[in-house]
């Protein structure tokens, strides 16, 4: 039976929030309508801020466990200043999840927004950038405030990676499991 957070993370046209286990069901959606090795996960942020850190954060975890289409690392970060050269790199052929952190009401902090469209990067603190991915899974790090920038400085570092390990373990749980039925 899937609980009402759950049912609510199923792909979508409208972001919807919700836990760890919606997001498991969010990416068995997606690994169940795409081929494994056509997925790209475009991590997207900086590791100069605690808030903006998730996505290279999970890039980094997700290339220690092997997977290698992905763009966005603590070593190479996806951030304003490289998104486009690293979105152009990017076959046509390849479907993308993009995963970034976000700034929100405060009742969604330490949820995921998810969504099987593009997401807009910097959003919260007002710059404008292309927007990435088929599909999007944005992490709400903390409460948007009058500050994006400082809010982000200072969001939880606790927080941020109790979070990337919820995306890390949702995904390797289900590109794992797909790839052991293949």
């Amino acid at each position: 039976m899937v609980d009402h957070m759950q049912q609510e993370c199923l792909p979508t046209n409208k972001p919807r929030k919700c836990t760890q286990s919606g997001l498991v069901s969010f990416v068995q959606g997606i690994v169940s309508r795409h081929e494994v090795d056509r997925i790209v996960f475009v991590c997207i942020g900086t590791d100069r801020s605690t808030g903006d850190a998730l996505g290279p954060l999970v890039g980094t975890k997700l290339q220690e466990l092997g997977y290698a289409q992905v763009i966005g690392t603590l070593a190479d970060p996806c951030d304003a200043s490289s998104l486009e050269r690293h979105l152009a790199s990017i076959d046509d052929a390849k479907i993308v999840v993009a995963i970034d952190a976000c700034l929100g009401h405060p009742s969604s902090v330490g949820h995921f927004l998810v969504n099987n469209q593009s997401l807009q990067p910097a959003e919260s603190v007002g710059t404008s950038l292309p927007a990435v991915g088929h599909y999007s899974i944005a992490a709400v790090v903390n409460q948007h405030g009058p500050k994006p920038y400082m809010t982000l400085q200072t969001t939880s570092l606790f927080q941020v990676i109790r979070m990337v390990d919820q995306i890390v373990d949702a995904i390797a749980a289900t590109v794992a499991t797909v790839t052991e039925r293949s």
